[in-house]
């Protein structure tokens, strides 16, 4: 795994704590983008209502409530380009896809036709780096922000350790953006796979649509 972050001291924030900090920091600073990376497979999003619609078999449903989000992607992208800033994100597919993944790339297409700017690698690509263990989940905010994202046992998001400064910043968003640069393009993918991403298989283990 790159060595991101060196021996810096991370703040390790429960979900709340989370949440709050990535609100105050988002937009905080214009002019920088945002970076995201995400590496793993599964993920539960209890409160999705497009993933709980999934999660209780209605596929139909859950693209509707997909499309549902369409507004407010759009006022993201907006705010976004009002502080100057561009969300980047790499998603890793490996095949066979997950049930949450199929679901998930949806949303990202969606995403992307919205102003998000999403390119998909496969684990070959990512391969010479996870020689130690997965790549972690990334998000960069700001100048000096970044957020390596926390999930339980069962892949649901418990918060995330917050790091800060520029240099491990510029560290995160240099791998990111190396990675995205040899990334595929989520609509070409998309154009090509979708209709192979159906999640109409059995309701995923430990799900917990009511939480």
């Amino acid at each position: 795994m790159p060595d991101f972050l060196g021996d810096l001291p991370g703040d390790r924030l429960p979900l709340d704590e989370y949440r709050a900090d990535f609100r105050r920091r988002d937009f905080a600073v214009d002019g920088y983008d945002s970076w995201k990376l995400e590496r793993r497979q599964d993920f539960q999003e209890p409160g999705d209502p497009s993933w709980r619609a999934y999660v209780e078999g209605d596929w139909a449903r859950s693209l509707r409530l997909i499309d549902a989000m369409r507004d407010d992607l759009l006022q993201l992208a907006r705010t976004a380009a009002e502080h100057d800033t561009r969300m980047l994100r790499v998603r890793v597919v490996e095949f066979p896809v997950t049930p949450y993944l199929a679901w998930e790339l949806h949303l990202l297409r969606l995403r992307a036709e919205c102003g998000e700017l999403i390119r998909v690698v496969g684990p070959d690509v990512i391969a010479p780096y996870e020689q130690d263990g997965p790549l972690p989940e990334l998000v960069t905010l700001g100048p000096d922000t970044v957020y390596d994202i926390g999930y339980d046992a069962d892949g649901v998001l418990d918060g995330a350790t917050r790091y800060t400064g520029r240099p491990v910043r510029e560290r995160v968003v240099e791998f990111i953006a190396g990675l995205y640069g040899r990334g595929e393009d989520i609509a070409g993918f998309m154009a090509r796979e979708a209709g192979g991403l159906r999640p109409d298989g059995p309701r995923p283990a430990g799900a917990r649509a009511g939480r």
